[in-house]
């Protein structure tokens, strides 16, 4: 068993949350999804209100298990709340569901707030949340899309995507010789798909692009395309939310795909950031701590 208090000390330590300030994406779309229909602030840590990365419900003080997943979806956080004894903590990345949209299906929403009953009872029954996002994308060895560079094999050779301050969210690097159909039947294994969201051509690959979450930005690519790589590979090649945002940015990547020499390769936004949860957050905690148990909690789809 260990104490509440180390444990978000050591998270906020390995991740430098308060050098990042308020999270960009969530400091703007949890007061936008609760802001007249509940009472964030008094739901949430103070702390977490602030930054929006961090504790962000505190339950009991004594941990003994911890849980690992991307998104607080509804049947992510039915697991929690059924298994999860008081004092045991759920670690994400994202406070917010997002739902992306499926590109063999429906168009989703965008964020999604947590229904305030399901906060409730995790509130009650004395479990804690602690959520990661920028400081977790941005992270060197411990990152999401490092994860997938991991589980590919990939010889890192450059990274792009850059911030002066924390550094590069994108990796670039070398892998075995493939073709697009053997690399595409790879990322289903690795990510556990039904199937993939596929532009571009397809080709002889020796040189990968990695992009954990939202790469479908066109100027992204092109950066990419501009270092030598032969695929593209992100959580999403393309925007399928349903709003005007979501229309012209997938108008933008198909017009850039019709061009690309490239193979742009979608995996999903929720299963492209959970494999760093799968793997180094796992081991990461099964290194710094010792619980009863380190439960994983994958969504029941990842495209949605």
């Amino acid at each position: 068993m260990e104490r509440l208090i180390d444990i978000v000390q050591r998270l906020n330590q390995t991740f430098e949350i308060k050098s990042y300030g308020k999270d960009p994406a969530f400091s703007r779309f949890i007061p936008q999804v609760y802001d007249g229909k509940m009472d964030w602030k008094a739901k949430f840590e103070p702390a977490f209100s602030e930054l929006f990365n961090g504790l962000m419900i505190k339950g009991k003080s004594e941990v003994k298990s911890v849980f690992l997943a991307v998104f607080p979806t509804e049947d992510v956080l039915e697991t929690f709340i059924q298994e999860g004894e008081p004092g045991d903590l759920l670690f994400m990345h994202h406070p917010l569901l997002m739902e992306c949209g499926d590109p063999k299906g429906n168009w989703g929403r965008g964020f999604v707030p947590i229904k305030e009953s399901l906060i409730d009872r995790i509130r009650e029954k004395g479990l804690s949340i602690y959520t990661c996002h920028v400081p977790l994308d941005y992270h060197r060895t411990l990152g999401t899309s490092q994860a997938i560079a991991e589980a590919m094999n990939v010889n890192i050779t450059d990274r792009f995507i850059h911030d002066e301050k924390h550094g590069d969210i994108g990796i670039i690097g070398e892998v075995t010789e493939t073709n697009t159909d053997e690399l595409i039947h790879r990322m289903e294994e690795i990510f556990d798909l039904p199937y993939v969201d596929f532009e571009g051509r397809k080709r002889k690959i020796r040189k990968v692009a990695v992009v954990a979450g939202c790469g479908d930005k066109t100027a992204w690519m092109k950066e990419a395309e501009g270092k030598g790589v032969d695929a593209y590979i992100s959580g999403e090649i393309h925007c399928h939310i349903d709003n005007e945002y979501g229309r012209k940015r997938y108008e933008e990547v198909i017009r850039y795909a019709g061009d690309t020499k490239m193979s742009l390769i979608g995996v999903s936004h929720s299963a492209s950031e959970y494999l760093v949860h799968k793997t180094l957050m796992k081991s990461w905690f099964e290194r710094e701590f010792e619980f009863s148990r380190i439960r994983l909690i994958p969504q029941e789809k990842w495209w949605l």
